[in-house]
């Protein structure tokens, strides 16, 4: 006697293969011990898939999205845009914002791939008009991109906010802790941003300096807020790695920059916060080690 066997016919789509219900098949006729040798390894196989498969579904719904209106989108600088985005009917979602540092997932309607972006104000604004502000680059293709072309009244959703943002206890209290260096670069100054005006103590330190690298002027987010960013107790060292003639400040890299200064006396009193470009961390936090700084006290938001 023989037993009759399904085998699945090719998929045009094989990652979909195993979803389908409406799949052809044709009959053959097996002997029934071959039978059974064929079937095990694909029941088998099937059974890891569809796991495999439930496993992912429930991770992408892991994410709560809350959709929220834009209230403005508008230039920050070459490439860089202002975005601020109204969670005022969500207290639950505007207070989850705790920690200078921490970020949320943006997606548009229609659009798949969902953008992660650092908040840019601190949670205090949250907390008392419910709204996020971001400085969002611009990327060709992207759904920044697109971001950066909607307008007042458009909405998007935002995920939960995420992360543990800096960990500022690392660097306090600040009577201990004299000098804090910290560097960005391009959007990375974001949640520096919000670091600053969350306040960590600068005014209570001794040397607070902020490295901020961009490829020129036009290109650096935030000139307007210097003044009261040093008002706050934080000097900030503007670094251009492509100025113009008229520039005389620093120039290059913010990691050759701080190199050119050595300007760390104490290294068991020294902390550090960096965001921007992996190169540029890498190489800061090289510097820093090498001069004595503990890597627990180099901070970073991710």
């Amino acid at each position: 006697m023989s037993i009759l066997s399904l085998s699945l016919s090719p998929f045009p789509n094989p990652s979909l293969s195993h979803l389908s219900s409406h799949a052809p098949f044709r009959i053959q006729s097996l002997h029934p011990s071959s039978s059974m040798t064929l079937l095990k390894p694909l029941h088998h196989h099937l059974r890891r898939r569809l796991s495999i498969s439930a496993a992912a579904a429930v991770r992408q719904d892991t994410n709560l999205w809350t959709t929220a209106p834009l209230v403005t989108v508008s230039p920050a600088a070459e490439s860089l845009f202002h975005v601020t985005i109204d969670v005022s009917d969500y207290p639950d979602l505007a207070t989850s914002h705790t920690k200078a540092g921490q970020y949320l997932q943006l997606r548009l309607p229609d659009v798949e791939k969902p953008s992660f972006l650092a908040i840019a104000s601190p949670p205090s604004l949250a907390a008392a008009k419910g709204v996020f502000e971001f400085l969002v680059k611009s990327i060709s293709g992207s759904t920044a991109e697109l971001l950066c072309g909607l307008q007042k009244g458009d909405v998007v959703e935002l995920s939960q906010v995420m992360g543990k943002g800096f960990d500022l206890d690392q660097i306090s209290p600040a009577e201990e802790y004299q000098t804090v260096v910290i560097f960005a670069t391009g959007s990375g100054i974001s949640p520096i941003r919000s670091l600053i005006e969350a306040g960590f103590g600068a005014d209570k330190r001794s040397d607070v300096q902020l490295y901020y690298g961009a490829r020129n002027l036009k290109r650096m987010a935030y000139q307007d807020r210097f003044e009261n960013w040093a008002s706050s107790g934080v000097k900030v060292v503007p670094v251009l790695s492509q100025p113009d003639d008229a520039w005389t400040g620093e120039d290059g890299y913010v990691q050759a920059a701080f190199a050119r200064a050595k300007n760390i006396f104490n290294p068991q009193s020294t902390g550090a916060v960096l965001c921007g470009q992996k190169q540029m961390a890498e190489e800061v936090t090289s510097l820093l080690v090498a001069d004595g700084v503990s890597n627990e006290k180099i901070l970073k938001n991710f």
